[in-house]
C-alpha cells in the first residue's frame, strides 16, 4: 500500500536501486541526486550515486531533504523552499513528490509547484496518481491554493494523472503543458462535479 514518507534512513538500499533503474534507462534526472550551483549564499552541493553508499552519508542527505521544507534552510538564492515526499510501500522507495512553497518566473513555466517521478519498475500502478492526491492537502495546508503542475506534451501518463487529479489545462508555454488543481476538498469537488 502507497504511503508518502518523509526522506528515512529505511529507504537506503531501495532508493539507490531506484536510482540505479533511473539512470540505466537514461533518465538521471529523476534519481533525485542533488546537483545545485554555488552562488554567494550557498558553497553548491553534488550528491551522486556513489556518494551516497554510505550509511551515514544518506542519512545526511534524507535529513537535508527534509530540512528543505523551512525557509531559511540552506539552498542557492533562486531555489525555494520545497516540502520532499517519497513515495513507498514498506521500506520500498517508489519514487518521490515535492512540494515547492512558491513559484519563481522559472517555476510558473516550467516545474509548478509539484514535481514527482516513480522509478521504472513501479510504473503502470497509479502510484503518481496516488502520491499527487495525497500531495494535495499537504499544498493545502502550506496554503497553496490552486497549485500549478506541469509536464511535457509527449508525456501521456503524466498528463492522464494530473487530468484524473483535477487539473484544469491552462496552456502550453515553452514545451511544457500547465495544469492549475485546486487543494481545498471541496473546492476539488465543485471542479470534478461541475457544481
Amino acid at each position: 500500500m502507497l504511503e508518502l514518507a518523509v526522506p528515512h534512513r529505511r529507504f537506503h538500499r531501495s532508493f539507490l536501486a531506484a536510482a540505479d533503474e533511473f539512470l540505466a534507462a537514461g533518465e538521471g534526472r529523476y534519481a533525485h541526486l542533488l546537483d545545485w550551483p554555488a552562488d554567494d549564499t550557498f558553497p553548491g552541493l553534488s550528491v551522486t550515486r556513489e556518494s551516497l553508499e554510505s550509511p551515514q552519508a544518506f542519512e545526511e542527505y534524507a535529513a537535508f531533504l527534509v530540512a528543505q521544507a523551512e525557509r531559511d534552510a540552506p539552498r542557492p538564492a533562486h531555489f525555494v523552499p520545497m516540502t520532499d515526499l517519497w513515495m513507498a510501500d514498506g521500506d520500498t522507495y517508489l519514487g518521490r513528490i515535492s512540494v515547492r512553497h512558491r513559484l519563481t518566473d522559472v517555476l510558473r513555466t516550467w516545474g509548478g509547484h509539484i514535481g514527482y517521478a516513480v522509478r521504472p519498475s513501479a510504473r503502470g500502478h497509479g502510484y503518481a496518481r496516488q502520491a499527487l492526491t495525497a500531495a494535495l492537502p499537504v499544498c493545502a495546508r502550506l496554503g497553496l491554493d490552486p497549485v500549478l503542475v506541469t509536464c511535457d506534451p509527449d508525456n501521456h501518463a503524466s498528463r492522464l494523472t494530473i487530468e484524473r487529479c483535477g487539473g484544469v489545462y491552462e496552456d502550453t508555454r515553452e514545451g511544457k503543458r500547465r495544469y492549475w488543481i485546486a487543494t481545498a476538498a471541496r473546492r476539488r469537488r465543485r471542479i470534478r462535479t461541475g457544481g
